[in-house]
């Protein structure tokens, strides 16, 4: 039961709609999409090719795509960052802290646009949201106290909770400062953060082993591309182990998370669309400002809750944007 479906970004991202425009330029433009994944049909990737075709970039007609998928290993992402350079590409996509940071390493002429980066400024990615000073601008996931609000809800969720188990993506640095900022805000809520790293999806179940023998509560799952492939084996494991999960993106909720409270990534993805048509007719990424995410939605799977003997409090789900039953 979807109740509100919107979101909203600082900057002029209210100047950009979403529907059709003008058609471009009669040119085959190139971009060179560098992912942490493992495949260009994830949802989030669709929507941005839904969102190139909705502002008239066709695949086969005026535009080419060249992608390169990272696998879990960021040597590798540095890699496929040469080679796409090598394209000779209008535009890199980089998906993700690490493949932006890749990309960026990789040159400082060609405009690099990214998305679902946690904090590019602490990263070294831009100077400032407003004013990014080089060659790469995009969207941003950073959100002071973020990370606290999430615990705030999972806390109210479950009344009892005292200890939460954190999986996430040792290889990606934005997943790091998500525990950072975690760690910081539990001790205020009165809770407490165990944190465990994965790298490959074979270090899954003794790392949701160790939450359960930790006695951990609930378990966190801060999603990339590459945790989001392993999502199916991590409820599974979570299920077996009657960790109830929740997450950033409505893709876990939907899936079997409890639940889930982020931006919403297809829609994140289709404006990152809207920032390679914009450098494509011209405008420099030094003076497209970063989009920061100040809108999130929260999703509730009521059905997955129940399941876990879970009662969710009246006054959340009326808080909530969607409640799956």
């Amino acid at each position: 039961m979807r109740r509100r479906e919107f979101i909203t970004l600082l900057g002029c991202a209210a100047a950009w709609p979403l529907d059709a425009r003008a058609q471009p330029p009669a040119k085959v433009w190139r971009i060179g999409v560098l992912s942490p994944g493992m495949s260009g049909e994830s949802p989030p990737l669709l929507a941005f090719r839904q969102g190139l075709r909705d502002i008239g970039y066709v695949e086969g007609h005026n535009l080419v795509i060249l992608w390169k998928f990272g696998e879990d290993s960021i040597d590798r992402l540095k890699i496929l960052a040469d080679e796409i350079i090598g394209f000779r590409v209008d535009v890199i996509f980089a998906v993700n802290t690490s493949a932006a940071l890749a990309a960026k390493n990789a040159t400082s002429t060609i405009p690099i646009v990214v998305t679902r980066v946690s904090d590019p400024i602490r990263t070294g990615l831009i100077a400032s949201l407003s004013h990014p000073g080089g060659n790469v601008t995009g969207l941003t996931t950073v959100s002071e106290e973020l990370e606290g609000k999430r615990l705030e809800l999972l806390r109210e969720a479950l009344p009892r909770l005292v200890r939460v188990g954190v999986i996430w993506n040792a290889t990606n640095p934005g997943h790091a400062m998500n525990v950072q900022e975690m760690e910081a805000a539990a001790p205020r809520l009165g809770l407490q953060v165990f944190a465990i790293g994965i790298k490959r999806a074979d270090e899954l179940p003794t790392a949701i082993e160790s939450a359960a023998d930790a006695h951990a509560d609930a378990l966190f799952v801060i999603d990339d591309l590459v945790i989001s492939s392993y999502q199916q084996i991590i409820l599974a494991l979570t299920r077996k182990a009657k960790l109830p999960v929740i997450s950033q993106f409505r893709d876990f909720a939907v899936a079997g998370g409890v639940m889930a409270y982020g931006p919403n990534n297809d829609e994140m993805f289709r404006r990152a669309a809207l920032f390679v048509d914009k450098i494509f007719r011209g405008t420099r990424p030094a003076d497209l400002p970063v989009q920061a995410l100040i809108r999130f939605e929260l999703v509730i799977n009521l059905k997955a809750a129940k399941a876990f003997g879970l009662e969710i409090p009246p006054t959340l789900l009326a808080r909530a944007d969607e409640v799956i039953e």
